[in-house]
């Protein structure tokens, strides 16, 4: 059932990084006490009984985790509920457990009761207070719509009434409607379908999404209208997020392979947002590991760059400026102030260039060698940017006297990931400063291939290969 159109940017939660990070705890907990204390209550036991005693321990934490699975205990639902999540599981977990235990007595396992004992008191002392601290966390999500997914509707005509419809006669589905944009204003196209209204044109829908969550966009349009739909699809596919064609209305009889369904609505799929789900999350864990390692390891350089700026000019010692961030969203970027405090250029109306005066003696060292972004490490820990991503540029910056924007079709399309401190097109030679058409068109030629083929290996390659790239610095100025 589709929910109301609410205002605000709650952070989407997935359900699917949360039940995967809590089966992998309920195994690992289940499986080490199931053989432990397989191991201490069997007296005198032998080297087959060792190796039995890990078969054992298995069987019985996946027996545990299977039906807590079958009986959707690991489903969001049943997390928001104190009693499901902590008293219904640590339940099932000790019933199945004890079925194991005594079937086991019949076999070359004697265990002892303690192992029945030692049992009950696992299930109660991880499920119940586990459970119970993941209710309380999870109910304040559900309560903010963090796991409801925010779509949003291309079109405002019979084919979004239709597939409005098929979304509302499907079971289980937690979504939320924002609302719907369309470029048409007449008769065909009203400005409200059943209670969702029209929020703006297809060109606002990128304005919005900047300012609200969105995690997903249907086109709902006939695909008979093939040039209105190649319009529309050109002027989303900037975003980051998941665009799907409602395809209700198609009369291409298509592999079913070739659909992916929301409840009752067949999608075709047109553009994927490149990190979301388990992806982004372990590149999450990745920044924030590698950046605290980095903040330790490179404090002495950072503290005597930090004592090097101070000495040779006034000022502050970190300089902030306004960049692009992911989804265009202006986030503050942190680095070691490299020219004198008057002459800074915030907006960054002009590039630096090759003996630039505005920049100090110890600004052209540390800008060459990339010194002056190791704050930024700071900025990785807070979430605004990733260790590996397109490099953010102020919101001003020009080539050849022309915006960026206005120089590269599909420019923004490189903010569909956070953006980084050192990226693929730094390590490929597209490093330093962008005054022409062609440095900002290759760069961001780099960028998008960098989007388009993610991959964890890649930003550990990329982090591997970037001292190298520092020393190949003839355009860091």
């Amino acid at each position: 059932m589709h929910k109301p159109y609410s205002k605000g940017k709650v952070g989407y939660v997935d359900r699917l990084v949360i039940q995967r990070l809590l089966k992998a705890a309920d195994f690992v907990v289940l499986l080490v006490s199931s053989v432990l204390l397989f191991m201490r209550t069997i007296i005198n036991i032998s080297p087959e009984q060792s190796i039995g005693t890990g078969f054992a321990g298995i069987c019985v934490a996946l027996s545990v985790m299977l039906i807590l699975r079958t009986s959707k205990l690991y489903d969001v639902r049943s997390l928001i509920s104190p009693w499901n999540g902590a008293f219904v599981s640590s339940a099932t977990a000790f019933i199945v457990g004890a079925i194991w235990y005594f079937a086991l007595k019949l076999t070359v396992l004697p265990a002892d009761k303690m192992w029945l004992i030692g049992w009950f008191a696992v299930s109660l002392v991880w499920f119940i207070p586990v459970r119970l601290i993941i209710a309380w966390w999870a109910k304040s999500i559900a309560d903010a719509g963090g796991f409801h997914q925010r779509i949003a509707i291309v079109g405002g005509s019979k084919t979004a009434q239709q597939a409005l419809d098929m979304l509302d006669g499907s079971d289980d589905l937690d979504i939320e409607i924002v609302g719907l944009f369309d470029d048409r204003k007449d008769d065909r196209d009203p400005q409200s379908v059943e209670k969702f209204p029209k929020l703006g044109k297809v060109d606002d829908l990128a304005d919005y999404a900047r300012s609200n969550r969105v995690d997903l966009v249907i086109v709902a349009i006939p695909m008979s209208a093939e040039a209105r739909l190649l319009q529309m699809l050109k002027r989303l596919w900037e975003l980051p997020v998941d665009i799907r064609i409602a395809a209700h209305t198609s009369k291409l009889k298509l592999s079913p392979r070739a659909y992916t369904n929301l409840g009752n609505l067949p999608l075709l799929a047109v553009f994927d947002r490149p990190l979301g789900g388990w992806n982004a999350f372990l590149k999450d864990v990745l920044d924030r590991v590698l950046a605290s390692c980095m903040i330790i390891g490179l404090s002495p350089i950072m503290a005597i760059t930090a004592l090097a700026v101070r000495i040779e000019s006034k000022g502050p010692i970190i300089f902030k400026q306004k960049r692009y961030g992911f989804n265009n969203e202006l986030i503050e970027v942190y680095k070691f102030r490299s020219m004198y405090t008057d002459l800074c250029d915030k907006d960054a109306n002009k590039l630096v260039t090759k003996g630039d005066p505005r920049v100090t003696r110890v600004g052209r060292f540390i800008r060459k060698a990339s010194i002056d972004e190791l704050p930024q490490l700071f900025n990785v820990l807070t979430g605004q940017l990733s260790l590996v991503g397109p490099r953010p540029h102020p919101t001003k910056a020009k080539a050849a006297n022309d915006l960026y924007d206005e120089v590269v079709d599909g420019y923004f399309a490189r903010h569909k990931v956070k953006p980084g401190i050192t990226g693929w097109a730094q390590i490929n030679g597209w490093r330093g400063e962008t005054d022409t058409h062609e440095k900002i068109k290759n760069r961001v030629k780099f960028d998008l291939e960098y989007i388009d083929g993610w991959s964890l290996y890649r930003d550990l390659y990329i982090i591997a290969k970037t001292p190298f790239a520092l020393l190949k610095s003839e355009n860091a100025y």
